[in-house]
């Protein structure tokens, strides 16, 4: 399975659970920025091992359901260090018995991009 996912913290963070050294550094002031949030996340995601890809909106992990669910759990749970409320966006690809599907499913838009700009203009 294939799932992509996104989350940020909202809220202050809770005093107890804050990273220290983001208690400390000059970056712990209010912002509309969540990237050290998100970074703890990403962080979880590749030590996982799992293949795995992160764009600008979501981050995407390839496993087994138990495998992948359960480093987007201990993700959502880094990230809500960061504040007092966790969203989570989450879509799954679930299709049993096929593996490599992270860059599988890509190769396979680029090749029909590709093979649609032999074809004469115009039809």
């Amino acid at each position: 399975m294939i799932v992509a996912f996104s989350v940020s913290p909202s809220g202050p963070a809770p005093d107890a659970g804050r990273p220290a050294e983001a208690a400390d550094s000059p970056s712990s002031a209010p912002s509309d920025s969540v990237h050290e949030a998100v970074a703890a996340a990403v962080r979880i995601v590749r030590e996982s091992g799992l293949p795995n890809r992160t764009s600008s909106m979501f981050t995407e992990i390839e496993g087994e359901w138990d495998e992948v669910m359960l480093v987007v759990k201990r993700a959502t749970e880094a990230v809500g260090r960061y504040g007092s409320r966790v969203s989570l966006v989450l879509k799954a690809d679930i299709r049993p018995g096929h593996t490599g599907e992270l860059t599988g499913k890509v190769e396979r838009l680029e090749r029909a991009i590709a093979s649609q700009g032999a074809e004469p203009a115009g039809g």
